[in-house]
């Protein structure tokens, strides 16, 4: 099985959801390492664990896991010859702790997991080990009784701090040092002994400077009364450091001793980690173990997709009397819905996870699970919609056997529509030859008549509410569905005409072509105006209706219906339709009124009228303008 389809199916959700019913990070690694298997043998052990561990459940029984940590990074520790530390060496107690437990809880519990039980004697008892650990580390650290010699080094240790916490104290108390101190206590830097000195000071005590305050106000001093003290506890803890050492070699040479048996028992807990996961999640849906062949029967009562809240229950069958089942009925109407559920519950099952169905639910497994569903156009490898189906298709093909479940979505789409048909009824017939089982949405009603015609293939519909145009997400096996297209879109308000237009096209393909040339004669009519349409004047002031503003009629309606107006100073063509008149031209200016003045400026207007009467200074100004304009020219 490949990556597509389990991200198609959603698989990768599915072990996310069971995941978060893992105690620890032992059981979640082996769930994400999980795979559905193709083995009936295998599928049945994982079931009938996932069963036991559900009887546990229901009985009030609980494995006592808690306190199990992933305990492998440690052991890739030991076998690099790595020394673990002492808070290692205290996780791997609590595991080998908790190992001992769940061996005792399992060993009575036969009757209720007889697998499981006999999986609780594979657990190896370290208790020695657990034992020696806990005693020579306390509070994730070498406890003092670990070793004689670490017991006397550390009585050493206390010693020379105490003398030279005596000395420091009387350095405290001496009046000769009060001015230097800045405050009066021992302070610990960097692992020395200090006194706060006022910087001023600094000068005056004798001693070693190992910090100073972040203001400079204060800097901490190691004085010299304790030198040799402090010498002394250095090498007391260079030998407290090699001993701790040691004792942590020696744990951990115990536990490589074991190596191999400290695997195993991370092994099994592993193991009962998502075998708990795995019932605990069966308890939460209230999930079972359905029937199983190998032969591709699939029969699902009732059956839950876990991903929709309080979905509408799955009745389905398919591999008796027919392998090939075509679904159909309106968009959104739950047809996708559909194939995801049957293939994540089959690769569900073939995990060892229960499914939310009734009893009397059975299922194939398969060797294969391929879907073609969704849109694997790519940009990058520059493939069509259609392109990518094809080769998505063809490389299943390919690949598919009689232990091959299909699952397409909209097969033949993409293209045109009789092609795509005729192409997704090929692709149908060979992998009915094949022996697979096959279940497929589709539109087109080509590949509904071809599926009512086979005696191996059958239909199916999604029911929809036609009076709320609501989809009931039901499926009804051997009824033919439709998209409901024409329905849909008369209840949406789209015209009779259109409506009645597209059915009989739809029948008998009788288009009619006789509009567009009806259509072609209207473009070369003159545009037709109602008769009580008034026709807009020059000079005519309008108001916009989109603005509410004024404007002035420069040129009439034309033949598309649009009025040239001035507005703003700027001329706009607007429809007729979109301005009303204010008041008319006859009525704004006198009998013989010049209207071209109306579309002239002011200065315009002024210019014409010095011309007229004479001005030199008009004159003058047109002259310059001319001589400007013969300069820029050249």
């Amino acid at each position: 099985m490949n990556k597509e389809t389990f991200e198609k199916l959603h698989y990768y959700e599915l072990k996310e959801i069971v995941k978060e019913y893992c105690v620890s990070g032992l059981g979640k690694r082996l769930i994400d390492k999980l795979e559905p298997s193709s083995n009936i043998k295998i599928v049945n052990q994982m079931l009938d664990e996932t069963t036991e561990g559900r009887r546990l459940l229901d009985a009030s029984y609980t494995i006592p896991l808690e306190g199990i940590f992933n305990i492998l990074p440690f052991i890739e520790k030991i076998e690099k010859g790595a020394s673990l530390e002492a808070e290692d060496l205290t996780i791997i107690s609590n595991f080998l702790r908790g190992c001992r437990k769940v061996k005792t809880f399992m060993k009575d519990k036969e009757g209720y997991a007889k697998t499981l039980s006999a999986y609780g004697e594979n657990i190896f008892d370290l208790e020695y080990i657990e034992d020696e650990i806990n005693r020579s580390i306390r509070g994730s650290r070498v406890d003092s009784n670990a070793s004689k010699e670490l017991k006397k080094i550390r009585r050493h240790i206390d010693m020379c701090e105490g003398k030279i916490k005596e000395k420091l104290d009387k350095f405290l108390k001496n009046a000769q040092n009060k001015e230097y101190i800045q405050e009066f206590f021992i302070s610990q830097r960097n692992g020395r002994y200090t006194i706060p000195i006022k910087a001023s000071y600094k000068n005056f005590v004798q001693g070693t400077i190992i910090e100073t305050s972040s203001k400079g106000t204060t800097v901490f001093m190691e004085p010299d009364v304790i030198s040799r003290y402090t010498s002394e506890l250095s090498i007391l803890q260079a030998e407290e450091s090699v001993e701790e050492y040691r004792i942590l070699a020696a744990l951990t040479e115990m536990l490589f001793e074991r190596i191999k048996d400290l695997k195993l028992n991370v092994e099994v807990i592993s193991e009962y980690d998502m075998i708990w996961a795995k019932a605990k999640c069966s308890k939460a849906i209230n999930g079972s173990k359905p029937k199983l062949n190998e032969y591709g029967y699939i029969k699902i009562i009732k059956g839950t997709y876990p991903f929709i809240k309080n979905n509408i229950p799955l009745d389905f069958e398919i591999g008796k009397n027919y392998r090939s089942l075509i679904i159909t009925g309106p968009n959104a109407g739950g047809k996708t819905v559909v194939l995801k559920t049957i293939g994540l519950l089959t690769l569900a099952v073939q995990s060892g996870f229960h499914i939310g169905a009734e009893e009397g639910t059975e299922l194939s497994v398969f060797k294969n699970i391929f879907v073609d569903i969704g849109d694997n156009q790519s940009i990058e490898n520059a493939l069509s919609t259609f392109s990518s189906h094809v080769k998505n298709l063809a490389e299943i093909i390919k690949k598919s056997s009689k232990s091959t479940l299909l699952l397409f979505d909209e097969i033949g789409s993409g293209t045109e529509p009789n092609e795509g048909s005729a192409l997704a009824i090929a692709i149908l017939e060979e992998l009915y030859h094949k022996g697979c089982i096959t279940i497929a949405t589709t539109h087109y009603g080509e590949i509904k008549n071809f599926s009512k015609m086979h005696p191996d293939f059958e239909n199916a519909a999604m029911e929809f509410e036609k009076e709320t145009l609501q989809p009931l997400y039901k499926l009804r096996i051997g009824k033919v569905g439709s998209s409901n297209a024409l329905y849909i879109s008369k209840k949406m308000g789209l015209d009779d005409s259109i409506i009645n237009r597209a059915r009989q096209y739809f029948d008998n393909k009788n288009y009619n072509f006789s509009l567009i040339e009806e259509s072609k004669v209207m473009k070369n009519k003159e545009p037709q105006i109602k008769e009580d349409f008034y026709k807009y004047s020059v000079g005519d002031r309008v108001i916009l209706l989109d603005n509410n503003e004024s404007a002035i009629v420069y040129k009439e309606i034309n033949k598309v219906n649009n009025v040239t107006l001035l507005y703003n100073n700027e001329l706009i063509e607007v429809n007729y339709k979109r301005i009303k008149l204010d008041i008319k031209a006859s009525q704004l200016y006198p009998e013989g009124y010049d209207l071209n003045q109306l579309f002239v400026s002011y200065k315009e207007r002024k210019l014409e009228r010095d011309i007229e009467r004479g001005s030199k200074k008009a004159l003058k100004k047109i002259r310059k303008e001319s001589k400007d304009k013969n300069n820029s020219q050249k």
